[in-house]
């Protein structure tokens, strides 16, 4: 028996059917550079009637802009990307690599659901896997919605760091989308039920790209960020005059150092801006609140917030944030909902998260607003104040009806100028060593790169 022919005919047939996920693989990182594992990996499949070529799915090791990763990239050629309890353990193993070697992981998932035929054991399969991603919390994972991605291996995409929907392709559901709209006697597409918009309510989609192309960049990108904590920066003293003039969310990212700002969930919660970017070459995990009026709280930003301050405080990353927030916004659905128990929750992350917490009041810090996000009480090291930031307990108007309720004859518009005035005024709270200093807006930069390099560990 010729048994390098029989190699080459078995490495055909192989590679056949995995032409397509091969090739998004080479799309994706750097030429040339994949290296594959467990490639003859191979299942009987009973009740499909067929052989599951290398388990359905591609494991491997490759680099992108010569930093290496570990790939996970699963077949929807091979059974309709169908998990298996082998296709769990074969990712499990690539897992556990890159646990070993402290490298981060990429997923391309393309899957319509579980192989039913496995019945409890592809369950346990899953329920590992999931396991096993989640104690990954030394290294960073990437996952990409390649396609669509129905049933419980969708769970990944809440472990994984940074989840990527590619536009026009990707869809990501729990339950299939069919089965979701027959059950509610609706014809919808599948983009309406799990699609980057119609996810805009949670913070799975952390970037929505054009194609595998983009993700490489966004990778590139943020690896870089979260590994390289400091580089050289040659504008350390430069001040931003225009912010005295006009100092809105948009105006701020000037403080950031050109081109590092790296917006994520941007389809999520858009009142509340999350960014991995540097100021003064330092890394930082940014915060800045985008309304004129002041942002009210709801469930989705107080999750959102949640999710990025526990990001911070795993990748070790100084976490600022620009004030410009309400309390919680006046409804019976916020009311009746589970904002408090986000609010606890992010109370929990920021008190255990050991990095420098800074806020910055450049508009008003009123009621939750001032103590989830500018209090010292809260653990911020250092609390600035811009000259016409407002902080106090209420909103002026609401905080003159509230005290002055009783005298019939107020002019309650003058109050509200007056209580302004008098007790929003972000020297009362100064006085009380609650704030660090109250400065100009053009000269925060600068204060934010001292304020961090003081202390950066």
């Amino acid at each position: 028996m010729d048994k390098i022919k029989l190699l080459k005919e078995r490495k055909e047939k192989l590679f056949a059917a995995g032409k397509q996920v091969r090739a998004e693989i080479d799309a994706l990182v750097d030429k040339g550079s994949f290296v594959e594992l467990s490639t003859y990996s191979f299942s009987e499949s009973e009740y499909y009637d067929g052989t599951a070529e290398g388990e359905g799915v591609v494991c491997g090791f490759a680099t992108i802009d010569d930093c290496p990763y570990y790939i996970v990239a699963q077949n929807a050629a091979v059974l309709n990307g169908g998990v298996s309890k082998a296709n769990c353990d074969k990712m499990i193993k690539c897992l556990e690599q890159a646990e070993k070697n402290d490298t981060p992981v990429i997923y391309l998932l393309s899957s319509q659901g579980v192989r039913v035929g496995e019945g409890v054991n592809v369950l346990e399969g899953i329920s590992a896997l999931l396991k096993k991603a989640r104690s990954l919390t030394s290294v960073a994972q990437y996952l990409i919605v390649n396609g669509e991605v129905y049933g419980q291996i969708a769970l990944l995409a809440g472990i994984c760091d940074f989840t990527f929907f590619i536009e026009k392709k990707s869809v990501l559901a729990l339950t299939s989308p069919l089965v979701i709209t027959a059950a509610a006697g609706q014809n919808l597409p599948k983009e309406k039920i799990g699609g980057a918009e119609a996810l805009n309510k949670t913070t799975l989609p952390t970037f929505v790209v054009k194609d595998l192309a983009e993700v490489a960049v966004k990778i590139k990108a943020v690896n870089e960020t979260l590994n390289t904590k400091v580089v050289d920066c040659e504008e350390l003293n430069v001040s931003l005059p225009a912010l005295n003039k006009k100092c809105d969310a948009k105006s701020l990212l000037s403080v950031f150092d050109k081109n590092s700002a790296i917006e994520l969930w941007a389809g999520t919660a858009p009142e509340v801006k999350c960014y991995l970017a540097r100021i003064g070459g330092i890394a930082v995990a940014a915060v800045i609140f985008d309304n004129e009026d002041g942002v009210k709280l709801c469930p989705v930003k107080i999750n959102k917030l949640y999710t990025f301050a526990w990001l911070a405080g795993e990748y070790n990353l100084p976490y600022v944030t620009f004030v410009n927030t309400l309390g919680v916004k006046e409804t019976p659905e916020v009311a009746n909902s589970i904002l408090i128990d986000y609010a606890c929750g992010y109370i929990n992350e920021l008190s255990w998260m050991d990095v420098p917490k800074i806020s910055v009041v450049y508009g008003k810090a009123i009621g939750l607003g001032y103590t989830l996000f500018a209090a010292k009480s809260m653990g911020y090291d250092f609390t600035y104040a811009f000259a016409n930031a407002k902080i106090a307990l209420f909103d002026s108007a609401q905080g003159a009806e509230i005290e002055l309720a009783t005298d019939g004859k107020a002019d309650m518009a003058k109050l509200a100028e007056k209580y302004a005035d008098e007790n929003s005024d972000p020297i009362n709270a100064a006085k009380g060593g609650y704030i660090d200093n109250i400065i100009e807006p053009a000269f925060v930069r600068q204060y934010l790169i001292a304020s961090l390099q003081m202390q950066i560990k």
